[in-house]
């Protein structure tokens, strides 16, 4: 069904609803933000190019903390480094709830390691963590797994002998080989048919769950989730990376040898077993399998999409690259694989991937939180249950903290000396208790990724870089790189 007929839709149901309910109510004193229509709440103010550059242009009249209704329900929004860092980091506990991501929230309703809340969220952060610590450090590092994942790239970027190709799939197979031989104990072939149609769900999902129709969704979906639509291809996408999960767990179970864990699923199964007579314990089948969908596609679809950012922007800005090079050369030369250690002793391709991150923005609105309980934040008290949006854009393009918010600029990183500066502004990855959870492995995986590359490989497009378009296919949620065409040229 066309999206303006379920817009129209939407908006028969509103007016209808209008004589039954009268205007949206909440409790406690909320920041101030535009006056909301019952039903529609602030529908008329949002802005056709979708929910960041709304927000944005609120924040121009209502300062950096304010509330916009997202139909009938109030969510504050965070703007600019210190709202969002007050919030996040200085009351890290209250503001540490996971709010719902209406699409993904059929799928999850409040389970897995990402969208749970609570003692549930505590226990499965706590678990996650640890045994992700402990198969990234065992009999092979996760250092030496992505170095192994990296040279097979090479290898597979080799035989392209320099012909146009498009980077997402492989981008995608590398990062989803590193979470899959933490969580499953195995990586997959390039080529590997089941392989890639997972990967091809999660890829689509995201844009998905990105574009304008998953914006309007997240404002009506109470009444849209009644008609087709996308989030219907969203929910079968995400079911079939289920199915795959729930073989991979049965294949554990028969194999379970409770002496040697192979991984994270085999860990989990015997954190089961000792827990089966606690009738409490959130150690079950429906946790592994949404913890394991939640890592299986954040590990994939945040690390690959930056690479592919990243590399745009190596075509776009050649000269960029060409100094990383240079470092990689004086540091690494070409005789050995580029290793972490190599991290400190190269500060122009650490602001490089830094900034690719900045730029690229990733998470554009953040994922939704929630307060925990009655929360007085700058002289408002927010009730307990509320959604909180912090803005990451808002941070990582604040003009207080990066000359040229704007630019694609690795200096925004530098000192005057050339040394890397730490940025308070620079938050990717979120900030305070909801951190990402793999933000240590995806750092790992951007650095060894992007220089192995770049040692072994001069990237050319066919498109002159002052004629490359870096405006995203889709901005919503997640924002999504537009395709493109590179040449891995072997030196």
């Amino acid at each position: 069904m066309e999206l303006s007929v379920l817009l129209l839709l939407a908006l028969l149901t509103g007016l209808f609803l209008l004589l039954v309910r009268g205007h949206p109510k909440a409790s406690g004193h909320l920041p101030p933000g535009p006056h909301p229509l019952p039903f529609l709440g602030n529908l008329l103010q949002m802005d056709r190019r979708g929910l960041l550059n709304s927000f944005l242009r609120l924040r121009e009249k209502y300062g950096d903390v304010f509330t916009v209704y997202l139909g009938p329900r109030p969510v504050v929004m965070l703007c600019g480094t210190e709202a969002i860092r007050e919030a996040l980091v200085d009351q890290a506990e209250d503001f540490s709830g996971r709010g719902k991501i209406s699409m993904v929230d059929p799928v999850f309703q409040g389970y897995g390691v990402i969208f749970a809340n609570g003692e549930r969220w505590r226990t499965l952060r706590r678990f996650s963590l640890a045994t992700m610590r402990d198969f990234g450090m065992g009999k092979r590092s996760i250092e030496e797994r992505i170095q192994e994942e990296a040279q097979c790239l090479v290898e597979e970027l080799r035989k392209s002998k320099g012909a146009l190709v498009d980077p997402t799939f492989l981008f995608q197979s590398i990062t989803a080989n590193i979470i899959c031989s933490i969580v499953f104990g195995e990586r997959f072939d390039y080529k590997d048919r089941e392989f890639l149609r997972l990967l091809d769900m999660f890829y689509q999902s995201f844009a998905l769950i990105s574009s304008f129709s998953g914006q309007v969704f997240e404002l009506f979906s109470n009444v849209l989730k009644h008609f087709p639509g996308t989030h219907r291809q969203v929910y079968e996408n995400l079911q079939e990376v289920l199915t795959f999960i729930g073989h991979s767990v049965e294949k554990h179970r028969a194999t379970l040898d409770p002496s040697a864990p192979r991984d994270f699923i085999d860990a989990y199964l015997l954190r089961m077993d000792k827990e089966k007579s606690n009738l409490q314990s959130e150690f079950h089948h429906k946790n592994l399998a949404l913890t394991l969908l939640s890592l299986f596609f954040a590990g994939t679809e945040t690390t690959s999409t930056t690479l592919r950012y990243g590399f745009l922007l190596m075509l776009k800005y050649p000269h960029v690259a060409e100094r990383v090079k240079e470092e990689i050369a004086q540091v690494i030369g070409s005789h050995r694989p580029p290793a972490l250690d190599d991290h400190s002793k190269m500060p122009y391709t650490e602001a490089v991937i830094y900034e690719i991150q900045r730029f690229g923005d990733l998470l554009p609105i953040g994922v939704p939180h929630i307060v925990t309980k009655d929360t007085v934040f700058r002289g408002y008290l927010i009730p307990k249950n509320t959604e909180v949006y912090p803005i990451l854009s808002s941070a990582l393009h604040d003009p207080h903290y990066f000359e040229e918010p704007d630019t694609f600029n690795p200096d925004h990183f530098l000192d005057a000396n050339g040394a890397l500066k730490k940025n308070e502004a620079f938050i990717p990855f979120s900030a305070g208790k909801r951190i990402c959870l793999g933000e240590g492995i995806a750092r790992n995986e951007l650095f060894l990724f992007f220089t192995t590359i770049l040692q072994n490989f001069s990237v050319a497009s066919p498109v002159a870089p002052q004629d490359i378009d870096l405006t995203p296919r889709e901005s919503g949620v997640g924002r999504v790189p537009p395709t493109y065409q590179i040449r891995f040229l072997p030196h």
